[in-house]
């Protein structure tokens, strides 16, 4: 393994090789319906299926994950801690991506709103680190991201970012105001702006009877040159509508002479004529920066040195986690209700593929919340019983069984606790599904000629190591046309020893399991939604097809035996 490559959802081994269901197969699955249980947001739902449906046949994908869900689904503290710092992570990460609309270089407000952002990464890396050295963590995954996160602490350049970000608050601190200079012109509207000097110090408020006003109406009021001598008293700006102007910036109003001497003139900013005032503090922001250059300048070095590798290197783990903590939440409230969920084992007998003792849907979990009203069913997958031939009643609940057996795999794989009583299992490579297409995606080919060609691509690319699930396949034509259909299918896939369940109609399909069977040394077996007495039980069990016996019990449930019919004559 790569040591260097931090993930908590995919440990990086050089020979592992990931294969993606289709959309198609995760829609048959019902993995729509399960993600909109487990998230409202729409980008998470898509995430969590994107995961989920990216496969893998390496087992030590599987064990990796399935010891990091185990960690977070045990530590709900641990999971709300986190929560909460990721989604003040991701705020930095966003708001860091965000870039100037113009071309200019970034002005002091917007350096210092980035400084912020630093000194807030500082304080949840070590909280993170707070976090994960207080909980017992023992999976693999979250061992390795608690040691990146204490290396980042300790690392010299997170502690030279510390002490950099400190001295840098401090010096900005030390700003408390600014003494400014406008020029107007004869209506008395600011043509120019420039600042004189930035103070350590506030400036201290004036009497009312020094106003403006008053200054200017006094004897030399009005003065020839426009070098301050400190008589002029200080007044704040009126913060009201439009004129308001940024809090800390101070204003001495002068009138004269345009500044003259070079170092001030480096300061000066134009105003747009009518503008009065009103854009000053964007004006402002310029002349300062030119004031505070030493101050700017370090900051743009300090914020480019250290922000993209900061925010991002963590960040970037944060949809992995959401995928365990939405999962894990679900899963929680699940088995508060009574439903059952346990930890995949992974089978290493090479005769046995599957071992599942009562397994249920996902999505009747998500539709109910009875337990109690779950029918559960155990199943293997080995050489005696590599493909179902599974037969029942319309409504009986075979396509419920199908989807279920999908989902223990890709929960299993994906690292989730499992809704059955145990599962044992080999991990598939892929699943792959034959369902009955919408109408419109059949207009070329026609129903059959669209199966046949979905069948084909599917074999093609399935292989011992696959799940394949069938729907009803073959079903759109006649019964003798559809059967040899299947009997061919099913041969071919006993031939590559694919783990398979097709559920049909063709009861006579099953009858024939000892023809299909012939010359491979894997196996069909015939599997029944038995039913009693015309009732549905939603049980599978190995049994021959139940064919005309079961419409027997319908006929004689509703009296239209011809017995029954001819009884009264």
């Amino acid at each position: 393994m790569d040591h260097s490559h931090i993930s908590i959802l995919f440990p990086y081994f050089e020979d592992t090789e990931y294969k993606q269901l289709t959309p198609a197969a995760a829609h048959d699955l019902g993995l729509d319906a399960v993600c909109r249980e487990l998230s409202e947001d729409q980008k998470e739902r898509r995430m969590i299926t994107n995961i989920l449906t990216n496969m893998t046949s390496d087992k030590r994908v599987a064990l990796y994950r399935q010891k990091v869900f185990a960690d977070i689904l045990a530590m709900p503290e641990l999971r709300k801690r986190l929560t909460e710092l990721f989604d003040r992570l991701e705020f930095l990460r966003e708001f860091g991506g965000m870039k100037k609309a113009t071309d200019e270089k970034l002005g002091i407000w917007y350096l210092m709103h980035r400084l912020d952002e630093l000194d807030e990464y500082i304080s949840c890396v070590e909280e993170i680190k707070d976090c994960l050295d207080n909980e017992n963590v023992k999976s693999e995954g979250l061992v390795r991201f608690r040691e990146h996160i204490t290396s980042v602490y300790d690392d010299h350049c997170f502690a030279e970012m510390k002490k950099d970000i400190a001295a840098l608050k401090l010096k900005a601190s030390d700003v408390k105001s600014v003494t400014v200079g406008i020029n107007v012109n004869e209506r008395f509207e600011a043509t120019s702006v420039g600042l004189i000097s930035v103070n350590s110090k506030q400036f201290r408020k004036s009497g009312i009877v020094s106003s403006f006003a008053d200054a200017i109406a006094a004897k030399g009021g009005i003065k020839d040159d426009a070098e301050w001598d400190g008589t002029m008293h200080y007044h704040e700006v009126a913060a009201d509508g439009s004129r308001s102007l940024e809090k800390g910036l101070t204003f001495f109003m002068m009138k004269g002479a345009p500044f003259l001497d070079e170092r001030v003139r480096e300061t000066v900013a134009n105003v747009p004529d009518g503008d009065g005032l009103n854009n000053s503090p964007a004006y402002l922001e310029k002349v300062f920066d030119k004031l505070l250059d030493t101050l700017v300048k370090k900051l743009r070095d300090t914020l480019s040195k250290y922000v993209n590798v900061a925010v991002v290197d963590i960040s970037k783990l944060i949809p992995e986690f959401v995928y365990y903590i939405r999962m894990a939440e679900f899963v929680e409230k699940k088995q508060a209700e009574g439903f059952s969920f346990c930890e995949a084992q992974i089978l290493d007998d090479p005769d046995v593929s599957m071992r599942a003792k009562g397994l249920y849907n996902l999505r009747l979990a998500v539709e109910m919340t009875d337990s109690k009203s779950i029918v559960t069913n155990d199943l293997d997958f080995d050489t005696a019983d590599t493909v179902y031939i599974l037969t029942g009643a319309n409504r009986g609940g075979k396509t419920t069984i199908t989807q279920a057996v999908g989902q223990l795999f890709l929960l299993a794989q994906g690292g989730i606790y499992v809704p059955a009583d145990s599962f044992e299992y080999r991990p598939a490579d892929c699943i792959f599904t034959h369902f009955p297409a919408d109408e419109d995606k059949t207009l070329d080919l026609g129903r059959l000629g669209e199966e046949c060609v979905r069948f084909r691509e599917l074999y093609s690319a399935c292989t011992s190591d696959s799940l394949v699930l069938l729907n009803e396949s073959f079903s759109t034509t006649s019964f003798e046309e559809g059967c040899f259909i299947a009997k061919d299918s099913v041969r071919a896939l006993l031939g590559k020893s694919v783990r398979t369940i097709y559920n049909t109609h063709m009861h006579k399909l099953a009858e024939d399991i000892g023809e299909l069977n012939s010359g491979f040394s894997a196996n069909a077996a015939s599997l029944v939604v038995k039913s009693e007495g015309g009732s549905r039980s939603f049980k599978a069990v190995k049994a021959p097809p139940e064919g005309l016996s079961y419409a027997r019990d319908i006929a004689e449930k509703y009296g239209v035996t011809y017995e029954m019919l001819t009884s009264g004559e």
